[in-house]
């Protein structure tokens, strides 16, 4: 275990909101991979030189990273494009719309679209949500970390359990079908998991293409749609214009908060969309901080136990 760590302080010029602008890498409150707390926010990965912990921190205007491990140099010198240095928020139309207005003038100015480059690490849990509830997703993700992943490195840093890598791709591509079972993954969602894994190495050099190529690169693969496509894209590649149409929830939640309508459907959305074209997947981000989730009158969807089957 790598104990010492290597540290970096950078300073961006911006007011970098560290947990909103790397919140959406982390797959629930239980996500062992990930941590966003108080002292900052910690993230275990694997990178091309090996596996890092890394650690992310506020300290005045500064963001202090610190990493542990064979990938930690590698990590503290893309821990600006992590955090959206590469991200361009100039000419987004905030006076569109009153209730975006409202929402950039409170978030706007700290979140940027993060830019990981692990399309994998993005990719798989995208797959585990598919047709579930994220309830659902976040058990299964948990659970297949736990018992394919390992501890990463670093020393005694945390206070609570230590961070868990995720799974390598011969890994995800091992787990016996009981074990899909088990964390309560259909055999469509499995299979597909593993083609994905059977093919990270091509996957991981998506990162590197335009954001149109690589949706479409992506969406070749059976089992992958759209929805898939755009969940890894606004988290691997940092691409500003992805919207994740076809989300259980995501067209009638924005829909009713900029129109108070409660049955928007994703041509609804895709229309209100229309003046922050190029950047929606910004304006998806400041409306979900601002707004939350749309009110509740009926039932929440339904709960399938895949260990049934």
């Amino acid at each position: 275990m790598v104990r010492g760590a290597l540290e970096r302080r950078w300073r961006p010029d911006w007011p970098a909101d560290l947990a909103r602008t790397l919140g959406p890498l982390c797959r629930g409150a239980g996500d062992p991979t990930m941590e966003v707390g108080p002292d900052g926010v910690w993230r275990a990965t694997r990178t091309p030189d090996g596996p890092a912990t890394v650690h992310y921190a506020r300290q005045g205007p500064d963001v202090v990273i610190r990493a542990w491990g064979p990938g930690a140099a590698r990590e503290l010198d893309e821990a600006p494009t992590v955090l959206g240095v590469d991200d361009d928020p100039s000419g987004f139309a905030a006076d569109a719309h009153p209730v975006m207005r409202d929402a950039h003038r409170r978030f706007g100015a700290g979140w940027r679209v993060p830019r990981t480059g692990r399309v994998l690490e993005a990719l798989v849990p995208a797959v585990l949500e598919q047709r579930v509830t994220g309830l659902e997703a976040r058990r299964s993700w948990r659970a297949l970390v736990l018992a394919a992943g390992e501890p990463a490195p670093g020393g005694p840093q945390r206070g609570g359990p230590p961070l868990h890598l995720p799974p390598t791709p011969a890994a995800w591509a091992g787990i016996p079908s009981w074990e899909w079972h088990a964390a309560g993954v259909d055999p469509g969602r499995a299979a597909t998991a593993v083609r994905v894994a059977r093919r990270a190495e091509a996957i991981e050099r998506l990162s590197r293409r335009p954001a149109d190529e690589a949706a479409a690169a992506l969406t070749a693969i059976p089992g992958v749609g759209a929805w898939t496509a755009a969940e890894v894209a606004v988290r691997a590649w940092g691409d500003r214009d992805a919207v994740s149409f076809g989300d259980y929830h995501l067209a009638r939640n924005l829909v009713h908060a900029l129109t108070g309508r409660r049955d928007g459907t994703d041509d609804d959305l895709a229309a209100l969309l229309a003046p922050w074209a190029g950047q929606r997947a910004r304006a998806v981000r400041m409306l979900e901080l601002h707004c939350g989730p749309m009110p509740r009158r009926g039932p929440r969807a339904a709960i399938t136990d895949h260990r049934a089957w």
